[in-house]
């Protein structure tokens, strides 16, 4: 008894009013991904390219991956207890060398980053299995669906380490390879011979907890607009044109935060703690669409920073692209969002992305800080349609999402 009884405390409580709680080790774990975030941003910002924006969008969607993977499962483990804990420590030193890593993922360093991922992706889900193989009975069907994933990530896993391995034109071909494995299996319920696929049934998660952890990851994003920006700021000589363009750029990250924190995160709050079917509104809108999210954001912070190196002067075209590109990915996101979760027409962000895009033909022949200036009247403009919008919607019966 006292043994099953052990083993019930790795699985978090639910029901409770504190059972959406985000541990102090969750929050430790997210350190890393400060750290990756801030190396996305570094290698684009070296190589703004065609080439290196393909390679930012791999590299993202690799780091959101497995972040939100490991968010998926803390909401069924307990982070407090003891074997969790030693798990997402040594998640981190994993995550710690892939971040590290990301600079010369495409060169020197690409065995590391692809070992690291595989490894990453394949532990945690193996570890999940183990833990589940003497759970209650309700939890069968979850160990099933976790037995699914390690065959879809152990797929892919062969296809990041063969990456690491090969030339570096051939890395690209063979991690894109990966990531489609990893992003349509949740679509496809991880449908594996024999064992068949998962319902959205038995993802039952803990709505208020997959929120919180998503919202802190945005926060996470924000938070490295907003040290480039003091960075960059602080090695400048301080003028009424630096002081402007530090202003544009800080301007823009509180509207971000504002659009999302006051708009989509309580609409989004709202219906998945009321769904009868969480788990799809938690795979659909916020493991997909917060991709966008979060690579917005990303964008939108080297965009700042070309912004405070030029300030005045036409923009150039690339700086240009940049400053429209991280709004616009941001708006859509939150867009998208909120026609899976509330199944509703979002006019303000459609609106905001229509006004960017009107923009872009004449970015080009406009200084970096007007441009600024008017991305952040779109954003602003957006935040406060966007905050009445949301709260119209919240009012409406939460079981309009039933049938999405």
């Amino acid at each position: 008894m006292k043994k099953l009884a052990s083993h019930a405390m790795l699985f978090r409580s639910r029901g409770h009013i504190d059972s959406g709680k985000v541990s102090f080790i969750e929050l430790f774990f997210d350190l890393i991904f400060v750290f990756a975030v801030t190396q996305l941003s570094h290698s684009f910002l070296e190589n703004l390219t065609f080439i290196g924006a393909v390679r930012l969008g791999l590299l993202t969607m690799a780091v959101w991956w497995v972040w939100i993977f490991t968010a998926w499962v803390i909401n069924w483990l307990n982070p407090e207890a003891r074997q969790v804990r030693v798990l997402l420590i040594a998640l981190m030193l994993l995550g710690l060398i892939m971040s590290a890593s990301i600079p010369e993922a495409f060169e020197a360093s690409g065995l590391y980053f692809g070992l690291a991922y595989a490894g990453f992706q394949i532990g945690r889900t193996a570890f999940t299995v183990w833990v589940l193989r003497k759970g209650r009975d309700e939890l069968k069907e979850l160990r099933i669906n976790f037995v699914r994933i390690l065959c879809w990530l152990s797929c892919s896993g062969v296809f990041w380490i063969a990456g690491g391995f090969a030339h570096e034109s051939s890395r690209l071909a063979l991690w894109v390879v990966a990531l489609v494995i990893e992003f349509l299996s949740p679509s496809l319920g991880f449908w594996t011979p024999r064992l068949g696929r998962t319902p959205t049934s038995v993802w039952d998660v803990e709505g208020s907890h997959m929120a919180e952890r998503c919202g802190l990851f945005i926060i996470i994003a924000l938070g490295e607009s907003i040290l480039v920006t003091g960075a960059t700021f602080s090695k400048l000589a301080w003028s009424e044109v630096t002081m402007g363009a530090f202003a544009a750029a800080f301007a823009g990250t509180v509207a971000m935060w504002w659009i999302y924190f006051d708009m989509t995160a309580k609409t989004g709050h709202h219906f998945i703690a009321h769904s009868s079917d969480p788990g799809r509104i938690a795979r659909s809108a916020y493991t997909y669409t917060h991709l966008l999210l979060v690579a917005g954001i990303i964008v939108t912070a080297v965009g700042d920073e070309l912004l405070l190196a030029h300030p005045t002067g036409h923009a150039h075209a690339k700086a240009a692209a940049v400053i429209l590109a991280g709004p616009a990915l941001f708006l859509l996101g939150n867009m998208l969002f909120m026609r899976i979760v509330a199944n509703v027409f979002p006019a303000p962000y459609l609106v905001g992305l229509l006004a960017l895009a009107v923009i872009y033909p004449f970015s080009a022949s406009i200084p970096a800080l007007l441009l600024s200036a008017v991305v952040f009247a779109v954003l602003i403009t957006v935040s406060l349609w966007g905050s009445a919008f949301s709260a119209r919607i919240c009012r409406l019966e939460p079981v309009r999402t039933a049938n999405i």
